[in-house]
């Protein structure tokens, strides 16, 4: 005889769905905050010409992701779409929705990270097309085959290391693929005018483009190391779900960023507010299987990677990356992913379920990926619409060049 549900059991199962949208709504909250950080985190490193147009990309690019994820990339990533009436999409209160906006605001990362690599010189509409590209498209397919077992490329990776590719909160999937992305767009899109350049005896010169606000870079740092702890933690996406280790786990690697970064960067408060940020890349992915004392390892080695790799690719291989992308998300990211199949094993004191081939398979997969489907967007765009401002425009400024006022105007405009 088949048992019937009581009351009670109703009443239970309204209430844990009730708090499993708010739980969850309240990660999109914290990572929606986080888009501030990404703008401001910009707007203090770009010269004072610029800062106008990073606050405004971001916001533009943050509504354009929302179109393109909710029409295309959520149905490419996960097989379902939102073209139903509202009663089917308020069902169990509305939580696919709810799901649907913290996943979105991962998404809408890839074209913040990117933002900051091709700052100062970049036209302001074809961003927008490639901000629709690769969040309706490259991202979703690679999203899609980490966490929602798409092409049975898991079931492969599975049958072949004994485990799935791991990537809790994004080290990869979010972080690396964003980074890449970004690697192959400043690469095509060229160095700022007069960044390097010839002196008179032929030898490279590299021009000195400081931070143009300290105290926003550091608030934008900020913004992001405190939504970062709603990016991991509630990537669980259930309430029964939530781990105090993932919090921890963020913590350590924060700080253990942050201090190795002033360490090795001696000092340097662009290097000290960006530490933390390659601390929070890396344990993304195995925040909830390591100890937290492997994610202080992991943070201090994320921010190595980013103080050392920042300098060799500015200095040595100029490449005009304006605020380190590929550094801190790509590298450190790509870190990340690896890192979780060392640390999340029971030898180190982690939980286990994870394989290093797995995670070097995984990992090697998005970089790849990244870096085809960043070189075809942006590659393209070149070659149809150009990507650069004019050599004029870029040295007024892409404030006064696209949006016709400064961030301090010091003169009335008559309209």
């Amino acid at each position: 005889m088949a048992r019937t549900t009581t009351l009670e059991e109703t009443y239970v199962d309204q209430v844990k769905q009730g708090t499993d949208a708010l739980f969850i709504l309240l990660g999109a909250i914290m990572v929606l905050a986080m888009h501030s950080g990404f703008a401001f985190l910009e707007l203090g490193t770009v010269r004072k010409k610029n800062q106008v147009n990073a606050l405004v990309k971001i916001l533009v690019d943050f509504a354009v992701s929302t179109i393109a994820y909710f029409f295309v990339g959520y149905a490419v990533a996960y097989g379902t779409g939102f073209m139903v009436g509202a009663e089917t999409l308020a069902a169990k209160n509305g939580y696919e929705l709810v799901k649907y906006f913290v996943l979105r605001t991962f998404a809408a990362a890839i074209p913040a990270i990117v933002s900051g690599g091709i700052a100062e010189r970049a036209r302001f509409g074809p961003q927008l097309i490639a901000t629709a590209a690769l969040v309706g498209l490259i991202y979703p397919l690679f999203e899609g085959i980490a966490w929602n077992q798409a092409f049975g490329i898991q079931a492969w990776l599975k049958a072949a290391t004994g485990a799935e590719f791991h990537d809790f909160a994004g080290s990869v999937v979010v972080h690396a693929v964003g980074g890449w992305i970004g690697l192959a767009a400043v690469v095509l899109l060229g160095a700022r005018r007069g960044r390097y350049r010839k002196d008179g005896e032929g030898r490279h010169m590299m021009s000195a483009h400081p931070p143009s606000s300290i105290p926003f870079l550091a608030l934008g740092a900020w913004i992001l190391a405190v939504g970062w702890f709603g990016f991991n933690v509630m990537s669980a996406q259930t309430i029964d779900k939530i781990s105090g280790l993932v919090a921890v786990n963020s913590l350590m690697a924060m700080v253990g960023g942050t201090l190795v970064a002033v360490l090795m960067g001696k000092n340097d408060p662009g290097f000290a507010y960006n530490g933390p940020l390659a601390g929070l890349v890396a344990v993304c992915a195995g925040s909830d299987v390591m100890h937290p004392a492997g994610a202080l390892v992991v943070g201090g080695v994320a921010g190595a990677i980013f103080v050392f790799m920042f300098t060799l690719t500015q200095n040595k291989w100029k490449i005009d990356d304006v605020l380190g992308v590929w550094p801190l998300h790509g590298l450190c990211g790509a870190w990340g992913g690896i890192a979780c199949g060392i640390f999340g094993s029971t030898a180190l004191g982690g939980l286990g379920g994870v394989t290093m081939g797995a995670q070097v398979i995984g990992t090697l997969m998005g970089v790849v990926w990244a870096l085809i489907g960043g070189g075809l967007v942006y590659g393209i765009l070149k070659a149809t619409m150009g990507l650069r401002l004019t050599q004029e425009e870029e040295y007024e400024g892409a404030d006064l060049s696209i949006h016709k006022i400064g961030s301090t105007p010091d003169r009335e405009v008559s309209w």
